[in-house]
């Protein structure tokens, strides 16, 4: 079965308009993210280091918040033939393996002259407390784009 995927064009996209998707965290996104990024610091992977942290134990790395906002604009609100112009994140509160957050982003601002959308985003944990919070700004796709959705490899994560 194949999944499509639509976009929303900028002549579609209204001032208060949202997408959002919820993740649960685990191991293996802070694993595959470290090797993706190379950021292999201790708070992320070191649970004896993590322990003597304000956060007592690992956390998943904050810029991994930001992928989630990248699958939202991307795939959802504008969606394919959306371009990311720029990102703002501030980081409220450490995610632990475990956590559910749903991730959403709002349309605020629009600039008809260069079609451009600035959104609203923010992360807020399964207790209701805002994990990031932050705007993007996206050049919206003028003309109607459906595809049907590219099957992703598989990745398998082997400790060393």
């Amino acid at each position: 079965m194949s999944i499509t995927i639509e976009n929303r064009t900028y002549d579609e996209i209204q001032i208060g308009d949202t997408a959002s998707l919820e993740h649960t965290f685990t191991r293996r996104d802070i694993d595959i993210f470290g090797v993706l990024s190379g950021d292999v610091n201790p708070a992320h992977f070191d649970e004896a280091y993590a322990a003597g942290t304000m956060f007592k134990t690992t956390i998943a790395h904050g810029m991994l918040t930001g992928a989630f906002f990248s699958t939202l604009l991307g795939m959802q609100l504008p969606g394919p033939g959306a371009i990311y112009l720029s990102q703002s994140l501030r980081f409220r509160r450490p995610i632990y393996v475990g956590d559910v957050v749903t991730f959403t982003v709002m349309a605020t601002e629009k600039n008809d002259e260069k079609k451009r959308v600035v959104f609203e985003c923010q992360g807020v944990n399964q207790n209701g407390e805002a994990v990031v919070l932050g705007t993007a700004e996206v050049l919206a796709p003028t003309e109607k784009i459906r595809r049907p959705q590219v099957p992703l490899p598989e990745v398998q994560v082997v400790s060393g």
